[in-house]
């Protein structure tokens, strides 16, 4: 299901105190997904950081049954790489249903800025900090 080329393995669900925080609303749409879709279980919704978009970096999402080595589990329902986690840190993750739309939404703490389309963001430098 994914076309991440890596060889998949079992990883370690992360407890509920970890760096992201993944709502209900977000499980549950998960769930609600692999229902419809009549989707196995241990399918889970991917996020990653990806390169790209005007300010730097733009979020990946889509559902898998692939776990890597470097993945970290959320609540059951979302894998997260090693690599994102550290700019993902402190997010929260939820699903949001408006009249102008349904999507999975990232509260992040380190966006620093994003792009005026939207779909794109620069995170805090961490040398900037210093």
């Amino acid at each position: 299901m994914s076309t991440i080329e890596k060889e998949p393995v079992k990883a370690k669900t992360q407890p509920a105190k970890e760096a992201v925080t993944i709502d209900p609303s977000a499980i549950e749409r998960i769930a609600a997904v692999r229902k419809k879709e009549g989707l196995a279980e241990d399918v889970k919704l991917r996020i990653a950081i990806v390169g790209g978009g005007c300010s730097g970096f733009k979020y990946a999402m889509g559902l898998t049954d692939e776990v890597f080595d470097d993945d970290k589990i959320f609540s059951d329902a979302v894998i997260i790489d090693e690599a994102s986690m550290d700019i993902l840190k402190g997010s929260k993750i939820s699903y949001q249903d408006h009249l102008t739309g349904a999507q999975f939404v990232i509260d992040n703490p380190n966006v620093s800025s994003g792009c005026g389309c939207g779909n794109s963001f620069a995170v805090n430098d961490e040398e900037d900090e210093e």
